[in-house]
């Protein structure tokens, strides 16, 4: 039995953990199946405040579990397969073992979208990516011409990475406009080795066939005409979608799968809070997800106290 755990391991749950030990809670994390969350795939964080020079992702994880770690969080790299909120103390399916918690932070963060075409799946390690910084520099990507999709500032940092690996970079995006801040979209725009593709999306990634991608066949949605853009690499920046399928049922949530706070960090579980990504689709920043892990983590041992745990 413990008192809290944390499922998820970014910005929230790291956050949740430091205040909750510094509480003497002996919070003990969940790492998931990407310890650190989607924050230990960006090359440089800029808007991270206390990093004048920027950080990288990675690092700056790492220091937050240090962090925690140095007040007593406990880190388990474990992942969640079922949870059990009907009751309290509540029951966590780790692994295929039972942990029992009096209270449980979720901060499972949000993963990947994909295209949903055809090839994308039968492709994926294979030319087909989700992080530039995690595959760019594979030699298979050298000097050749890449495509990343998309239009937010994620897509926009792929495509600055790559420059440094491919020989052209196609940044393809369904509207005529970047979505991304005006920094990130100047930034990327004023490249000579990246070019825009307006008004196209992706309809289907070559070649299956040769086990290998090639290219991918592209549609205009203003014109409707179709063609083939040769590449030997597409990396896919087209947004994320909540890591909440396990809480289905039990966990009140929007029609997009994302967690919906009731009172400050409680959902409508009472002992169950949550924090970061998971339920954020508005702002989705790793401050925003630390301070949310920070009220989450206030909330816990409030409610832990009401209750003389």
């Amino acid at each position: 039995m413990v008192k809290i755990v944390i499922i998820g391991s970014g910005c929230a749950g790291w956050t949740a953990a430091l205040y909750t030990a510094r509480a003497n809670l002996s919070p003990l994390v969940l790492t998931g199946g990407q310890p650190g969350g989607l924050l230990t795939t960006t090359s440089i964080v800029e808007n991270f405040p206390g990093f004048p020079e920027g950080v990288d992702g990675y690092e700056l994880m790492t220091r937050m579990q240090k962090q925690a770690e140095r007040f007593g969080a406990r880190a388990s790299f474990g992942t969640v397969e079922a949870a059990d909120f009907s009751r309290r103390p509540f029951t966590l399916t780790v692994d295929g073992e039972k942990v029992e918690a009096q209270a449980v932070i979720i901060a499972t963060g949000a993963s990947h979208k994909h295209l949903g075409v055809p090839g994308e799946d039968l492709l994926e390690t294979k030319g087909v990516t989700y992080c530039a910084t995690c595959d760019g520099a594979l030699p298979v990507y050298r000097n050749q011409p890449l495509v990343v999709v998309g239009g937010g500032d994620s897509a926009c940092e792929q495509a600055l990475y790559l420059t440094r690996f491919g020989s052209v970079i196609h940044l393809m995006h369904r509207r005529d406009a970047l979505r991304a801040s005006k920094i990130m979209a100047e930034r990327t725009l004023s490249n000579p080795k990246i070019k825009p593709v307006w008004d196209s999306v992706v309809t289907e990634v070559l070649d299956v066939k040769q086990d290998k991608v090639t290219g991918v066949k592209l549609k205009n949605l203003k014109t409707g005409a179709e063609s083939v853009l040769n590449c030997a690499g597409v990396f896919i920046a087209v947004g994320h979608g909540p890591n909440t399928e396990i809480f289905k049922g039990q966990i009140e949530m929007d029609a997009n799968g994302y967690i919906i706070p009731r009172k400050g960090t409680m959902t409508n579980v009472p002992g169950v809070f949550v924090a970061g990504d998971c339920a954020d689709h508005v702002y989705r920043q790793a401050i925003t997800a630390a301070g949310a892990g920070c009220a989450a983590a206030i909330d816990a041992e409030r409610f832990l106290a009401a209750q003389n745990q």
